[in-house]
C-alpha cells in the first residue's frame, strides 16, 4: 500500500509539513518554515546489496539531498515552525555539526536568531561553515557534545530561548516523515531498517513513523530496527555513558544520547538490536558507497551500511529474502577533509596528448 500525496504547482514537492500535515501536530496557523526538505531518494543498491550473502534487497535512503545536506532538516522545519508559531525570538542547540547547519538555516528562513554550542575541535569544517554563513552565533565550548547539551538545556529551561535539539518533541515529529517516505516508495514497510546512532533521535523517529503508518492501516508490518554505534562512542551497547567518546564519525561522537531510553524502547519493541562497528569498518563502507554505488556520504552515514554488511556476513539475515533499508544521514561534502585524507593525489602530466594517452593505456 502507498499513500497518495498531493503536490504543489507544477508538481512541486511542498516540504514535509505540508505534504504530511494530517499526520503532524500542525494547524493552519502553523507557519510553513520550509526549504522544501524531504522527498529524498530511496536508491536500490547495485553493488553492496547483491554482494551480500543471502537474498537481501538493499536500499539506501539518501538524506544528503536535503537542503542543508542532512536528515536534520526534517526535524528542524517542524521545530522552528512551532517555535515561530509560539512567538519565539531565538533558537539554541548543541551540535556536532549537522544540527547546527539545519538550525541556523531554518532559523534564518523564519527570521529568528540562532545560537549554537559546539564542542571545541570536534566539528567538521564543512558543517561549521554552514552555521556561520546562515548567521548563527556559534560558540565553541571547551568540552564534548554532552557538555554542550547540558548547557543548552540549562539555558533554555531558564531563559526565553527555544531548544531545537532532538529533545524537542517536534524534531522527531518531523524526522518520522522519512519512514513515511520509505513506505510510500516501497508500497510497504521494509523488513529491517538500519541507522547510525548518535543522540538516538533518528532511530526513535523512524520507529514512530513506522508505527503510525501501521496503526493507520497504511502498511501491514513494521521493520526490525538496527542501530549502529562507533566503537569509541557506544554507550548504548556498553550500557553506560562514555565520558570521552572518540570516533572519526564526528556526527555520532556522542557519549550520552539524549534519546537513549526512547531508542532502547524502539529497538526492544521492534525486536531489533544496537551493535558496534569500528572506525575501520565505517571507513570501508564509506569508500565502498562512493566507489561502487556512486553515493558520497559523511563517515557517520556509513555506519548503518557497515553494520548491515557485518550482520550479513555473520548469517544474521539467514537465507531469507529480506528488504533492508539503510539511512544515509548526511552528504559527503559535510566532511570533505575525510575524503581528501584517504584518496590518492591526482596523477600529474604535461599538457601533451601522447603522454596522457600513454598514461591511460590507450
Amino acid at each position: 500500500m502507498a499513500r497518495n500525496l498531493t503536490v504543489g504547482p507544477a508538481g512541486q514537492w511542498r516540504g514535509v509539513i505540508e505534504e504530511y500535515k494530517d499526520l503532524l501536530p500542525v494547524s493552519d496557523k502553523t507557519p510553513r518554515v520550509t526549504l522544501l526538505e524531504g522527498d529524498t531518494p530511496l536508491i536500490t543498491s547495485q553493488s553492496i546489496g547483491p554482494g551480500l550473502p543471502g537474498t537481501i534487497k538493499l536500499y539506501f535512503k539518501y538524506e544528503g539531498t536535503n537542503p542543508t545536506g542532512s536528515f536534520k532538516d526534517r526535524g528542524m522545519t517542524m521545530a522552528v515552525a512551532k517555535a515561530k508559531e509560539e512567538g519565539a525570538q531565538m533558537t539554541m542547540c548543541a551540535s556536532t555539526g549537522n544540527t547546527s547547519a539545519a538550525a541556523a538555516a531554518y532559523s534564518a528562513a523564519a527570521g529568528l536568531r540562532s545560537v549554537v554550542l559546539i564542542p571545541d575541535g570536534y566539528v567538521a569544517l564543512g558543517k561549521l561553515s554552514q552555521a556561520l554563513i546562515h548567521g548563527a552565533r556559534v560558540i565553541q565550548v571547551a568540552g564534548n557534545f554532552d557538555d554542550c547539551l547540558d548547557l543548552v538545556r540549562e539555558i533554555t529551561d531558564n531563559y526565553p530561548v527555544t531548544l531545537v535539539n532532538s529533545l524537542n518533541p517536534y524534531r522527531l515529529e518531523g524526522q518520522k516523515t522519512a519512514a513515511f517516505e520509505v513506505c510510500d516508495a516501497l508500497g510497504h514497510a521494509p523488513d529491517f531498517h538500519a541507522l547510525p546512532v548518535g543522540n538516538a533521535g533518528n532511530i526513535t523517529a523512524y520507529w514512530w513513523g513506522y508505527c503510525e503508518y501501521y496503526e493507520k492501516g497504511l502498511v501491514d508490518s513494521r521493520p526490525r530496527m538496527l542501530g549502529f554505534q562507533a566503537e569509541g562512542a557506544a554507550p548504548m551497547v556498553h550500557g553506560e555513558p562514555v565520558a570521552n567518546p572518540e570516533t572519526i564519525a564526528t556526527a555520532i561522537r556522542i557519549g550520552n544520547p539524549a534519546r537513549w531510553s526512547d531508542a532502547a524502547e524502539a529497538v526492544e519493541e521492534s525486536h531489533g538490536l544496537i551493535q558496534i562497528v569500528t572506525d575501520e569498518e565505517i571507513l570501508a563502507a564509506y569508500s565502498e558507497l562512493a566507489s561502487t554505488e556512486g553515493i558520497f556520504v559523511e563517515p557517520a552515514s556509513a555506519a548503518g551500511v557497515a553494520g548491515v554488511k557485518k550482520l550479513a556476513q555473520q548469517g544474521f539475515f539467514a537465507d531469507e529474502s529480506v528488504t533492508v533499508v539503510c539511512t544515509l544521514t548526511g552528504h559527503g561534502l559535510k566532511d570533505p577533509d575525510r575524503a581528501v585524507d584517504i584518496v590518492p593525489e591526482p596523477d600529474k602530466a604535461p599538457p601533451d596528448l601522447q603522454t596522457i594517452v600513454q598514461m591511460l593505456g590507450l
